[in-house]
């Protein structure tokens, strides 16, 4: 299938590209990497300072769109890619379709599936203003929180890499 670029919607997919990777040694920001190797337990070099509550199978990958982030810049946060802890940042995706069950081919070898949206925590707070990190919660603002991913195909992605978005059916 040839896509012209982002944006572009086919049936039940929509499409995209990566515009950033981002790992750290734990904690935030996260800082952009050009590539990476994507296992069942998410991007290597990346760990988390607290792996009660981040990191495992059923949050693997962390997905976030550059357009939420954007316009939470808009607003006057001091948010920026990988500052909110996402490992993988997207843009062209209509996020509001981006709920669990939907699937994320990032490249041609790497697919995920949403598995959750991401509860925010204090770590994040640097990122907006009056440390409001409440400002990304699904429960509070529908369509603004990040998603957390599980690998079902494991392989490389690069910045720039298509994003083939396959929304759940029924």
């Amino acid at each position: 299938m040839k896509i012209d670029g982002p944006d572009k919607e086919l049936d039940n997919h929509l499409m995209g590209r990566v515009t950033s990777l981002n790992v750290s040694n734990g904690g935030v920001p996260k800082r952009r990497v050009d590539g990476a190797q994507v296992s069942r337990l998410g991007l290597q070099r990346d760990a988390h300072n607290d792996t009660k509550g981040h990191g495992g199978p059923e949050r693997a990958v962390c997905v976030y769109s550059l357009e939420r982030i954007r316009a939470l810049q808009a607003e006057g946060h001091p948010i920026d890619v990988g500052t909110a802890g996402e490992n993988v940042t997207v843009e062209g995706v209509d996020w509001d379709q981006v709920v669990p069950g939907t699937r994320i081919r990032l490249g041609e070898k790497v697919l995920l599936e949403v598995a959750s949206f991401t509860a925010p925590c204090k770590t994040i707070r640097e990122s907006f203003i009056d440390g409001e990190f409440v400002r990304i919660s699904q429960k509070l603002h529908p369509g603004w929180s990040r998603v957390y991913t599980r690998v079902l195909s494991e392989g490389e992605i690069r910045s720039g890499d298509l994003v083939e978005v396959s929304l759940p059916t029924g």
